[in-house]
């Protein structure tokens, strides 16, 4: 039976005629592109976490919102031609393809230069991991016992892992994970493992939880009750613990956040567990997922942040490698106690292996990439890259508020939340995420002083122009990060 996972998805049909692009086309230079259609959806009004009105707070009106989707890619796919005949005399289509790359590359290039609002990375270099790519490196199936494909990275695979176990504190004897292919799958493999161990078991999650959490709900058929949030985006333990109580017949399988998507705020881990205890839940009948995805990784490092370990009653963990790490391609770390993978395990002849993850055929690469990284820059390279990340993200959060713009700034975040920008191409110049009325900057490790000097000088260039005329104002922000925060003219 579904539960009450209240998720709106948009399938709009694209009735944009196709063109096959020519020789000369140039991708960068593509400036205008189509739009899909606008889809409207109820905004809802307040958000549950609401419902009393703060006296001074302006809350959202219970009318349409228009979300505006990305552009269309089929308006600029690089379409697949049949070489012609003599081709591989002339080395025409050869000349074209590296022409294509060569463009792509430098938009790469461009595109990187303006990017803010997304939680990766880029600065990095694995050039001495080029001799690895003429290969086709597969770690199917479990990452500590070797299947007849010969061509695999397990070494450095069970190395991270045994790595990411000390960060956690966990015995090499009682724990089990594997290398995913992202974020989400680490959350899938983790909330999977809460319901085998539960079948019965109820989903709690904040509203502010990343997306794969519902998905995973939807997906396993899960019951899942949504849990209220503060402002800050950290899990309200008082609305918890009235849901928890109207079902203490069930099992209860909890998703923390070690940094919410939107506004980087983490859920007290020691308060949820308090709060289960108090609510008559023994260990025995809570399985708690900790979704880490960019902060579990920075976390370890700040003085004074609370530690997620397995000492505490915890089943998983799961971070994303190509976030805070800086890998190349999409990959993740989950890790979960030995002794709940048995219910997933299966023994598979095929692969003279076993198998428990989600995926089965699994990129070989992205261990040898993490390893790297965990080698070359260590527990300490890893403590200066927070802290400078940390010292970034409280200089702009502090410009920004000295330009009059609101924004905030969680204590344990480098995710910088402030007034949504009113230009759509502004937003996507700089890869901004937005949602409702404020957007953020994730400050990572590839993040400069220069490099947000010269975003806070546009924006506030922009906002000069936006702003220019009297009836037309910022918007309130009060509702989304607090009153404290906005500097709108309610709140200045």
């Amino acid at each position: 039976m579904a539960g009450p996972v209240e998720i709106e998805t948009a399938s709009p049909n694209v009735k944009e005629k196709m063109e096959i692009l020519t020789d000369n086309f140039d991708p960068p230079a593509v400036v205008v592109e189509p739009l899909l259609p606008v889809v409207t959806v109820a905004n809802g009004g307040p958000r549950e976490s609401e419902e009393e009105e703060e006296e001074g707070v302006e809350k959202p009106t219970k009318k349409s919102k228009e979300i505006e989707l990305g552009r269309n890619v089929h308006s600029t796919c690089l379409a697949i031609t049949e070489p012609e005949t003599n081709d591989e005399f002339t080395g025409d289509k050869e000349a074209y393809m590296a022409a294509v790359l060569a463009r792509y590359r430098r938009n790469l290039m461009e595109r990187t230069k303006h990017h803010l609002g997304y939680p990766y990375n880029l600065d990095f270099d694995y050039g001495a991991l080029a001799q690895l790519q003429h290969f086709s490196i597969n770690n199917l199936g479990d990452p500590f016992i070797e299947s007849n494909y010969g061509v695999h990275s397990r070494q450095f695979e069970v190395g991270v892992l045994d790595w990411f176990a000390r960060l956690w504190e966990i015995e090499k004897n009682e724990f089990w994970g594997y290398i995913t292919n992202c974020g989400t799958e680490g959350n899938l493999h983790g909330i999977l493992v809460g319901r085998e161990v539960f079948p019965d078991g109820i989903l709690y999650a904040s509203r502010e939880s990343h997306y794969s959490i519902f998905k995973a709900a939807r997906m396993y058929r899960m019951v899942c009750v949504k849990v209220h949030t503060l402002v800050s985006g950290e899990i309200d333990c008082s609305d918890f613990r009235v849901k928890l109580l109207d079902n203490k017949d069930k099992p209860a399988i909890i998703n923390v956040n070690i940094g919410t998507t939107v506004k980087g705020a983490v859920d007290d881990l020691d308060l949820v567990i308090q709060t289960l205890e108090k609510c008559g839940f023994s260990h025995d009948k809570f399985y708690i997922h900790c979704d880490g995805a960019l902060f579990g990784l920075m976390m370890p490092f700040i003085k004074r942040a609370p530690k997620v370990t397995f000492k505490k009653p915890i089943g998983s963990v799961s971070v994303s490698g190509h976030k805070f790490v800086g890998c190349p391609m999409p990959c993740g770390v989950q890790i979960t106690r030995m002794e709940h993978i048995n219910v997933l395990s299966s023994n598979v002849e095929y692969l003279a292996s076993k198998d428990a993850t989600i995926m089965g055929s699994r990129n070989g690469h992205a261990p040898i990439f993490l390893w790297y990284t965990l080698n070359k820059k260590g527990y300490k390279g890893f403590q200066k890259e927070v802290q400078k990340c940390l010292r970034n993200a409280h200089y702009l959060k502090d410009r920004l508020r000295g330009a009059g713009i609101g924004a905030m700034l969680n204590e344990l975040s480098s995710t910088v939340v402030f007034e949504r920008p009113q230009d759509v191409e502004f937003v996507r110049r700089w890869q901004l995420a937005c949602e409702r009325n404020i957007a953020h900057v994730v400050v990572m490790p590839n993040v400069t002083i220069e490099k947000l000097d010269v975003f806070l000088n546009e924006l506030v260039e922009k906002r000069s122009i936006w702003y220019q005329e009297e009836h037309v104002q910022p918007p309130c922000i009060a509702a989304d990060i607090g009153k404290e925060n906005c500097a709108c003219s309610l709140h200045k």
